[in-house]
């Protein structure tokens, strides 16, 4: 989005306000009240341009929060460009696409009496992790700086802090920012004040819109003039103070008046050394499409089936990654597709389910829906089964595309994979509970729910698996949990691993495996009524907490985490066989293919295939 408000050559003295961290939803008249109070200062305000609205305007990121963020903001008298924050991307039941229906586009670019603005989305989107720029992004930021006059001044804006720990391709974009005069990067995120040094480049982080300590709501304003950006914070009733003061003019210079180098790399990048350690790991085929990807891929006799954030769904050839068809949708893929019987079925944000010929793509049959379908697929007996955000979740016959049964009355948005059986379909929803449906008739069974209050600590992302008559999960509440299979009834729970929204099974269904948010993969044995640990095993991937499924094959049991590593290890006593680096950014769930094979998809859009041979 490109919008133009004034087109001076030099800067001009002009003010701007910045609001951040806002979280609107359904019932909180306290946060609601704290914007409209922010809203009335600015508009009382003299001189204020316009305003920077810089992510996290709602809890969990639904089309009636924002539609009323959009009604309260339409208030503010002067102009306003807006970003999206976590909080719109991870739990958005739209799959982010309600966000750009209400305000119109996802990223901006504008200038102001000579001073250029460029905002965009730092994720991540649908799968907990670290914040990401996606590869169609940093294209458009390379490109719409490298229109602008020589030496013009930029402003970055963005909600997560363009730094290692809360982007994971921080790097990638200091790379390209430090190419260009960016003078400041603005966010929010932390609910902090923060002057910051992102690879050189200066950032600031503003206060939370909500009452402080001191029940006081509260914004940012930016003074600029010919030379300099002064950084203001306005605390609801009281004096604003200074924060922070950048020059505008000549070399860029942090707060301790370091010079940035526009020609020296990051202060560092992520390790690679894995690759050289565990040499016999090496990539068969490696991708790099361009655009984010968010599922996982799927395999059938020879093809592997990837959808991606532009709505394509994609076969390779899995001999050596070469393109063999496309299909477009309406809107971007979220859930991973399945294929089976030479049909390949996914959901997309364009609220329909699309079964295509895995040999051509062509268009055998479509499902609509009532809302985008962001839930993975699973096949098994030539039906499919898969939920959206409807509330609903469907039996398909995948020759036909006929709907068998539709579970209707789902509290929350699905995006899970279920776990199908001939007895019962399982599965989590963004409202607390886990269902088990009829397989036959999709009559419900029992509901399980989790301790936790909040919707955030649902079984909703984790892939269940069964086993021993028990259906296993994990979920946000750092616990593993035991389900009876028939009853729905807790046979126990436990959070002595701090697992976290991943589980795998075993292929002789006596073992579970998850990842801890600490470090390590444990295993649990399915038998009995009580958690019983045969091993843990430091792998080595530090702090995680990315949904991503560990996959057993052939005696390994193989895993990804938030920054790009694919690691496996021997399933019954657990020693660490390799690691591999592909990025530093989110690996989706793999899929070992047979012996030596292993295929993967990531956030940054890369697809490729990995032997260990």
């Amino acid at each position: 989005m490109l919008i133009g408000i004034g087109m001076n050559v030099c800067a001009q003295n002009f003010r701007f306000a910045q609001m951040t961290d806002i979280h609107l939803s359904p019932g909180n008249k306290e946060h609601e009240e704290d914007l409209r109070n922010s809203i009335q200062e600015i508009n009382a305000e003299e001189g204020v341009d316009f305003v920077l609205i810089t992510g996290d305007i709602s809890e969990k990121g639904d089309r009636e929060t924002l539609k009323r963020a959009k009604e309260l903001f339409d208030t503010l008298e002067p102009p306003y460009y807006i970003v999206m924050g976590n909080h719109e991307t991870k739990w958005s039941d739209s799959g982010c696409t309600a966000w750009q229906e209400v305000f119109g586009y996802e990223r901006f670019q504008m200038e102001h009496k000579g001073v250029h603005f460029l905002g965009f989305n730092t994720g991540p989107l649908m799968r907990m992790a670290y914040g990401h720029v996606v590869p169609q992004d940093l294209s458009w930021l390379d490109e719409e700086l490298g229109k602008l006059p020589k030496d013009a001044p930029a402003i970055i804006v963005t909600h997560y802090p363009l730094m290692d720990g809360d982007v994971d391709n921080w790097y990638q974009v200091t790379d390209v920012l430090r190419k260009y005069n960016v003078r400041l990067c603005v966010g929010g995120h932390y609910h902090a004040l923060r002057n910051l040094s992102y690879d050189g480049i200066p950032g600031v982080l503003m206060r939370s819109n909500l009452r402080n300590e001191e029940k006081k709501s509260g914004f940012g304003m930016y003074e600029v003039t010919r030379d300099s950006i002064r950084v203001m914070v306005h605390n609801q009733g009281t004096a604003p103070f200074q924060l922070a003061c950048y020059s505008l003019q000549g070399p860029i210079k942090d707060l301790e008046g370091n010079i940035l180098d526009p020609k020296a790399g990051a202060n560092h990048y992520p390790s690679m050394e894995d690759n050289n350690v565990y040499s016999n790991v090496r990539e068969a085929w490696k991708l790099e499409t361009g655009v984010g990807v968010y599922s996982s891929p799927a395999y059938s006799k020879g093809r592997v089936f990837v959808g991606d954030d532009l709505g394509i769904l994609t076969a390779y050839d899995v001999r050596d990654g070469k393109q063999l068809w496309q299909f477009r949708t309406k809107a971007r893929i979220v859930g991973t597709p399945a294929a089976a019987g030479g049909i390949v079925v996914t959901g997309s944000a364009d609220h329909c389910i699309y079964g295509l010929s895995a040999k051509t793509g062509k268009l055998l049959w479509k499902v609509e829906c009532e809302a985008p379908v962001l839930g993975a697929v699973t096949i098994q007996d030539s039906r499919c089964y898969v939920g959206a955000s409807d509330h609903k979740m469907r039996c398909i016959a995948l020759k036909t595309g006929q709907v068998v049964w539709t579970l209707d009355g789902v509290e929350g948005y699905i995006e899970t994979k279920p776990l199908v059986t001939k007895q019962h379909v399982v599965f989590g929803a963004w409202d607390n509970h886990l269902y088990s449906a009829n397989t036959q008739d999709g009559t419900l069974q029992w509901k399980w729910k989790v301790e936790k209050g909040s919707t955030h600590y649902s079984p909703a992302a984790v892939w269940p698996v069964e086993a021993a008559g028990k259906v296993f999960v994990t979920d946000p509440d750092r616990a593993m949990s035991a389900i009876d299979a028939q009853t729905g009834k807790t046979v126990w729970r436990t959070k002595q691993s701090m697992v976290r929204e991943t589980i795998g099974l075993s292929k002789d269904k006596k073992r579970v495996y998850s990842k801890t948010m600490n470090d390590s993969i444990v295993c649990y044995l399915t038998e009995g009524s009580k958690p019983i640990e045969l091993w843990a095993t430091a792998v080595g991937f530090g702090y995680e907490h990315a949904p991503s499924m560990p996959v057993e094959q052939d005696g390994v049991v193989y895993g990804s985490t938030k920054e790009g590593m694919i690691f496996a290890l021997e399933a019954k006593q657990g020693q660490l066989l390799w690691r591999h680096k592909i990025g530093n950014s989110l690996i989706s769930t793999v899929v070992p293919i047979g012996k030596h094979r292993i295929l993967f998809t990531s956030s940054d859009g890369v697809i490729g295939m990995l032997t260990d041979k």
